[in-house]
C-alpha cells in the first residue's frame, strides 16, 4: 500500500477508535449514512443480534453491509474477520461458533485493537483473539480457517489481489469467503483514484464487479457470487469528499460528477476454496 494512503487510513480509523474510547457515539466509515448522520447499525444488523454487545463495539461500526447473515457460520467453526475494527462482527460470530469454535480478528490499527480487546473483556467471551497485522500478510498458518468475513475493508488495500490471495491461503479446502465491500457499477473518472481522502473513505479504491470476480477466480475461488446491496448517489459522494476536506466541485466537471451518481454500491462477495 502506498505509504501516504496507508498512513492516512491508519490515522483516520485510529482516530475513530479514540473517539469511541472517549465516549463518542458517531461511528462513521463506509456506510450509507456515515457522512451526514451517525451510523445506524440497525441498517445492517438485527437489534436482537447486537443488543448484548458493548456499546463501544456498536458505536465503532464502520461497515457497509452485514456479511454475517450470508456466511452460514456453524458451531465449532474457525472464523477470521479481516479488518475487525472495534469487534462488532467478531463478537457476534463468537456466539455462533460457540465454545468449540474460534474467531480471529485482524486489524492494523493499535487503537482499534485496544478498543476491540476492551469490548472482548466487557463481553466476557473466551473464543475471540484480536491480532495486529495486515490483510496482505495474514499472520496465520495455511489451511486453518473455515470462514472469512470482512466489512468494507478490502477496498482500502492497494494490493487487493495479494489480500485476496492471503485469504485463500489461510482457508481450509472447502472454506468460504463472505465479505461486504464497496464496488463500482460503472466507469468513474480516473482522477478519483488520486484522492487520498476518497481512498480512506472506501470510494477511490473500489473495484468493479467484473474486476472483483476476475481476481477471485484468478486466486482460485470457485462459486463466486457478488450480490449488490445498496447504490450510493452523487450526494453521498459529495458528502464523503467534504468529510475529508475535499470539494468535488473543484476536482470534477459537472459531467464527471454526473458519472459518480450511483457509480458505487455496497455488495456481498462470496467464494469457496475448492482445490
Amino acid at each position: 500500500m502506498n505509504s501516504d494512503i496507508k498512513k492516512n487510513v491508519k490515522k483516520y480509523y485510529g482516530s475513530i477508535a479514540k473517539e469511541v474510547l472517549n465516549g463518542s457515539t458517531n461511528g462513521c466509515g463506509c456506510g450509507p449514512s456515515c457522512c451526514s448522520n451517525p451510523m445506524d447499525v440497525t441498517l445492517f444488523y438485527e437489534k436482537e443480534t447486537i443488543k448484548d454487545l458493548p456499546k463501544e463495539a456498536v458505536n465503532a461500526s464502520l461497515g457497509c453491509a452485514n456479511p454475517i447473515i450470508f456466511a452460514d457460520i456453524k458451531e465449532g467453526e474457525t472464523v477470521l474477520d479481516l479488518g475487525s475494527g472495534g469487534g462488532i462482527d467478531a463478537l457476534q460470530v463468537s456466539k455462533q461458533v460457540g465454545l468449540n469454535g474460534k474467531v480471529y480478528g485482524l486489524d492494523m490499527t493499535d487503537e482499534m485493537l485496544q478498543l476491540a480487546n476492551k469490548n472482548k473483556e466487557k463481553s466476557g467471551v473466551t473464543n475471540v483473539e484480536f491480532m495486529k497485522g495486515y490483510i496482505e500478510d495474514i499472520p496465520l498458518e495455511d489451511n486453518i480457517i473455515d470462514v472469512i468475513i470482512s466489512n468494507c475493508v478490502i477496498n482500502l488495500s492497494e494490493n487487493k489481489k495479494k489480500a485476496i490471495s492471503e485469504a485463500y491461503r489461510v482457508l481450509k479446502n472447502g472454506g468460504r469467503l463472505c465479505i461486504a465491500d464497496i464496488v463500482t457499477t460503472k466507469e468513474v473518472p480516473k482522477k478519483l483514484v488520486e484522492s487520498v481522502g476518497m481512498w480512506v473513505g472506501c470510494i477511490a479504491g473500489a473495484l468493479s464487479i467484473s474486476e472483483y470476480k476476475e481476481i477471485l477466480k484468478e486466486v482460485g475461488f470457485k462459486n463466486v457470487r457478488i450480490i449488490k446491496a445498496q447504490s450510493y448517489d452523487k450526494r453521498f459522494i459529495k458528502d464523503m469528499a467534504e468529510k475529508f476536506n475535499e470539494n468535488i466541485n473543484e476536482i470534477f466537471s459537472e459531467e464527471e460528477i454526473e458519472l459518480l451518481d450511483n457509480a458505487f454500491a455496497s455488495a456481498i462477495i462470496k467464494g469457496v476454496k475448492d482445490e
